[in-house]
């Protein structure tokens, strides 16, 4: 069932990225929502790779799911608080974007630990 959740939502980001990309070609220019649309557009087929990959027991579980939600949740903080920068002067709080950054980079490093834990777990 999260597995589901995880690939939906991952769908969604990518769907949002491309309106990002798309609205920082032809809206807002130099608003960085460029580089939100990408963050989000790069971290969406990720997600769903992790969820394959967890599938064929490739990736220790406790570690992919809180990997595959940290790639959601720091993608959609470093790119919602650019986007909102962009349209409202507003930031979601102060620091949204590097703690999502600092988010996604702990997240990586959750799913390398949770690949090499199902490594070391089979005979």
């Amino acid at each position: 069932m999260i597995a589901q959740l995880l690939v939906a939502l991952a769908c969604l980001m990518g769907a949002a990225g491309i309106v990002l990309t798309a609205a920082a070609a032809h809206a807002v220019k130099g608003a960085g929502l460029d580089l939100a649309g990408f963050m989000l557009l790069f971290h969406a087929p990720a997600v769903i790779a992790v969820m394959a990959a967890a599938s064929n027991s490739l990736l220790w579980r406790p570690l992919e799911t809180i990997g595959a939600m940290g790639l959601i949740l720091g993608a959609v903080l470093f790119a919602g608080d650019i986007a909102l920068r962009a349209y409202t002067g507003h930031r979601l709080f102060p620091m949204a974007a590097p703690t999502g950054g600092m988010v996604l980079i702990a997240s990586w490093l959750a799913l390398a630990a949770a690949a090499l834990a199902a490594f070391s777990a089979k005979p």
